[in-house]
């Protein structure tokens, strides 16, 4: 359980986050595109990495593959959001359903790694974590302060009357960051403080786990 604790704490963030945006805000066509970025990386993959380990304990795994799949992850978030990818999957369901599902494996590998690395190499979890909600925070924040739409042949912009897509479409744009902007950095940054109180604790309990021994004297 202790294991898992951060995974299962980040989903349930997140899932208070996004409720509290979505009791405030109407979503548009972009949002609940990246609604289901979020469900999909920041709550179902962490919870499925937890309760697979939960389920069938597993070895610990090198710490390199952590570090793989913290790559894999940002390189596929930030390019699934460049303009050329976003009009091939307007044109593409089939590359979008794709997409979807390489975003999602990565993050289960993420957390998959993440709860099963090395104790010895626990610590680097946390600069993966940062380093992951920094670089997410960074992406949504270029959506929220875009000064104009940036995916023009998006399906939601097709779709909507002519003088008025353009308005709508940012709006949508910059809901979408918004949630971005609160649902990904929370849920690593949780992840982070939890692992780091627990690296801390973890000293003093195996310390005090160890038997007193009598130092020899006069040897």
């Amino acid at each position: 359980m202790r294991m898992t604790r951060p995974a299962v704490a980040s989903a349930a963030a997140v899932l208070l986050a996004g409720a509290a945006v979505l009791l405030i805000y109407a979503v548009g066509p972009f949002s609940i595109h990246m609604m289901l970025h979020i469900a999909s990386m920041n709550v179902l993959a962490p919870l499925l990495a937890a309760w697979a380990i939960t389920c069938r304990p597993t070895r610990s795994i090198r710490a390199s593959w952590l570090w793989r799949a913290t790559l894999l992850q940002i390189v596929l978030l930030w390019t699934w959001h460049s303009p050329a990818v976003q009009n091939a999957v307007v044109r593409s369901p089939a590359l979008e359903l794709a997409l979807h599902g390489a975003l999602f494996l990565a993050a289960l590998l993420f957390w998959f790694a993440l709860l099963t690395i090395p104790a010895a190499a626990r610590w680097q979890t946390i600069p993966a974590l940062l380093l992951t909600g920094k670089l997410a925070c960074l992406l949504a924040a270029l959506l929220i302060f875009a000064p104009r739409p940036l995916y023009e042949s998006a399906g939601h912009l097709v779709h909507a009357a002519e003088h008025l897509s353009a308005f709508r479409a940012l709006d949508d744009q910059q809901l979408a960051g918004l949630l971005m902007i609160t649902a990904c950095p929370l849920s690593y940054l949780v992840a982070a403080v939890i692992i780091t109180v627990q690296l801390i604790c973890r000293p003093e309990t195996s310390a005090a786990a160890l038997p007193h021994r009598s130092l020899p004297v006069g040897r």
